[in-house]
């Protein structure tokens, strides 16, 4: 991902989450070096990856898929690419989920992660009757 994939990556995050990211957030992972994934349909933004590595321990920060490219196996690819390319000194890959995201949550744990906890009113939610935020999962991939 570069500087000039931002605004397709907001208007994903737009479409997908309630709470999206900003530009600046997008702007601060790329210049701190964080590495970032893209794929690219027909010339268009159709996913991206953003994750952090610090020691022997990396957290995926960010991830998503245009809605016209869900079901086809790219947040697999994306997930993948993003495992492939942590260093091997890294042990574990953390994230954090939305309880309602049920696709994201079924890709993890297909993919091998773990629940490892849960963070109360974390996120920001889209439904009025959870007063405003959303519980996290937290899960975890145990690279050996």
């Amino acid at each position: 991902m570069v500087a000039g994939d931002i605004d397709a990556a907001l208007a994903i995050e737009q479409q997908l989450s309630p709470d999206p990211w900003r530009r600046y957030a997008f702007e601060q992972s790329l210049a701190s070096h964080r590495a970032a994934v893209v794929v690219d349909s027909q010339q268009q933004l159709a996913g991206f990856v953003l994750w952090s590595v610090v020691a022997d321990q990396a957290e995926l920060l960010n991830i998503a898929l245009h809605r016209n490219h869900h079901g086809r196996g790219f947040g697999r690819l994306l997930l993948q690419s993003l495992i492939d390319q942590l260093p091997s000194s890294v042990s574990t890959l953390f994230l954090e989920v939305r309880v309602s995201n049920f696709a994201a949550i079924a890709l993890y744990n297909r993919c091998g992660f773990n629940q490892i906890g849960e963070r109360r009113d974390y996120y920001r939610s889209s439904s009025a009757a959870n007063a405003g935020r959303e519980d996290a999962l937290v899960m975890a991939l145990q690279r050996l």
